[in-house]
């Protein structure tokens, strides 16, 4: 019998926890232009003005996770995965109270 080893990776996230752009698109596993629509879509506000300023908190990854799952399995637009997104997190609002 074979036995198969699986490697999963993570990532610590906190309040404090900030990505650059780069490093932000590594862990979504998208090019930058991806980011930048999804910004201009308003799926996510980055802090900073200019991309090459940006920096984005560690909840924001999920966020933007979810998003390129939406797009990519249900073909929303990112404005369609932004109004998904913030449905869902009014839903686990209330679920909060």
């Amino acid at each position: 019998m074979m036995s198969t080893q699986h490697s999963y990776e993570g990532v610590l996230l906190d309040d404090d926890t900030t990505f650059t752009l780069v490093e932000f698109c590594q862990l979504c596993d998208v090019p930058e232009t991806i980011i930048v629509e999804m910004v201009q879509e308003g799926v996510m506000e980055p802090i900073g003005e200019t991309p090459a300023a940006w920096s984005f908190h560690g909840n924001s990854l999920a966020r933007a996770r979810r998003a390129v799952r939406l797009m990519r399995d249900l073909d929303l637009n990112w404005a369609g995965a932004a109004l998904v997104l913030d449905l869902l997190d009014q839903l686990d609002d209330r679920s909060m109270q």
